[in-house]
């Protein structure tokens, strides 16, 4: 076979397999918005196909889908080849008539033939599927050459997350990973669940002279999502915040109740400093909610986007009392409740950074006005059906389900838990603040702000 065809021996595919172009059609056709299964009806394949294609790949293409340029023989000129070849035309008629080279056409006829028998006979669709596959150039993942770049990008991935004295929090009990997307609302694992952009980005900034320290974030979703690669463990698709076992568009929409809020608290009454994000000290807040009337308070620093979880226990007689209408909030999360807990929460922050506080329409804030006089923050709702207005504020709740899924009790979770959950958002670097983590943001207000007190008083 080396003799006739000027390679090794190739095995025979049995069946070619469908063409890489056909494949290449049905990438397009799923950017489109199509199922797998619709579209390799649209290109001509089978469903399962379509299928085979999407959970090998990960939901994503692996390989371009512009279409192949006119320096490589396509499946059609393949085809006029063997017919050409068939009614006894020589390499020359056949090179003329493509208009191709003659060597072209010999060393095509000689490589990609068929050679069962022992004889050289020429068929498009081998010809095709050889081609294809000596075309493939695979190379060793860099995850699986580098061992001490795994063992970073695993750490950041599905690293445990940890109180701020370092003591491990194991956080709730999961079943074992079957493969697919993250469960619903059911508890997920915690770990400290880095997003690759994050880890991508701030290899640069832990690892500055190593330039062996690097990787691009889509290669590490690859490792993670493609089959072939192997490079990191599947389950760790579970420490994605979207938690998805496959690239798949989502959309979600959420609606809010409308709530008690009088004009002069309106969002668009809030100062104009607060849009630019330039001053420190203004928040954005709301709650999360999980079942049986249960709730953690979410408070988000819009310039360095720190975020406080604030715990909200039960209030004496929940599950024993029956419930009274209009009467007392005993879930934890009332106005009355509401204010105190935030009151104490601002406490902690130096008067500086408690400057506005920008929330939903929920009732649970009721009592702002009391609240301003308690700490001196100035308080505005968001506008109805209007999340983008404090867009930090969502993006972090999004975030933080990852800990806290719909559909499961919140009420189990100590402040120490929250405060551990906290450190650990609080400890991703973040593309906004150029790969700084919104700790260390933060301590460079806090440190700006004490040097300009200093200044002032000397």
């Amino acid at each position: 076979m080396r003799e006739l065809t000027g390679r090794a021996p190739m095995k025979s595919p049995g069946k070619p397999s469908l063409r890489r172009d056909v494949e290449r059609l049905f990438w397009r056709e799923i950017r489109k918005g199509l199922t797998s299964e619709d579209a390799a009806i649209a290109v001509g394949a089978s469903q399962a196909a379509g299928s085979r294609w999407f959970r090998e790949r990960g939901g994503m293409p692996t390989f371009l889908l512009a279409p192949v340029t006119g320096r490589y023989l396509s499946f059609e000129e393949r085809e006029e080849i063997a017919l050409l070849k068939a009614r006894g035309a020589g390499v020359r008629e056949i090179a003329r008539q493509l208009g191709r080279a003659p060597s072209t056409i010999s060393r095509e006829l000689r490589r990609n033939a068929a050679t069962r028998g022992g004889k050289l006979e020429y068929r498009a669709s081998v010809a095709q599927w050889k081609a294809e596959l000596m075309a493939r150039r695979p190379k060793t993942a860099k995850l699986v050459e580098n061992e001490r770049l795994r063992e970073y990008v695993q750490e950041r991935l599905s690293g445990q997350v940890r109180r701020p004295d370092g003591t491990p929090v194991l956080g709730p009990e999961t079943a074992p990973w079957k493969g697919r997307n993250k469960p619903r609302r059911q508890d997920r694992r915690w770990s400290t669940a880095w997003s690759p952009e994050q880890i991508s980005n701030r290899l640069k900034v832990d690892f500055g002279d190593d330039k062996s320290m690097r990787i691009s974030h889509e290669a590490i979703y690859q490792a993670l999502f493609v089959q072939s690669r192997g490079a990191l463990n599947r389950e760790l698709v579970a420490c994605l915040r979207t938690g998805r076992a496959l690239r798949v568009p989502r959309a979600r929409a959420r609606q809010r109740a409308n709530g008690h809020v009088t004009p002069e608290v309106m969002i668009s009454q809030r100062p104009a400093e607060v849009e630019d994000r330039a001053v420190p000290g203004h928040w954005e807040g709301d709650l999360i909610i999980g079942t049986n009337r249960s709730a953690i308070g979410t408070l988000v620093e819009r310039s360095t986007r720190f975020t406080m979880l604030i715990h909200l226990p039960r209030m004496e007689g929940y599950g024993i009392e029956p419930r009274v209408h209009n009467g007392p909030a005993l879930a934890g999360y009332g106005a009355e409740a509401m204010r105190d807990a935030l009151t104490a929460q601002m406490a902690t922050m130096p008067e500086q950074l408690r400057l506005s506080l920008t929330w939903d329409r929920g009732k649970e804030l009721a009592q702002h006005a009391r609240l301003k006089i308690d700490t001196g923050i100035a308080v505005y709702f968001a506008d109805p059906h209007s999340p983008w207005q404090r867009g930090t504020n969502e993006n972090t709740n999004g975030l933080l389900r990852q800990y806290f899924p719909k559909g499961t009790d919140l009420s189990r979770w100590s402040a120490a838990d929250l405060q551990a959950v906290a450190t650990t958002i609080n400890g991703r670097p973040r593309k906004t603040l150029e790969w700084k983590t919104p700790a260390e943001a933060l301590d460079d207000q806090l440190t700006s702000v004490q040097q300009a007190g200093v200044a002032t008083t000397g």
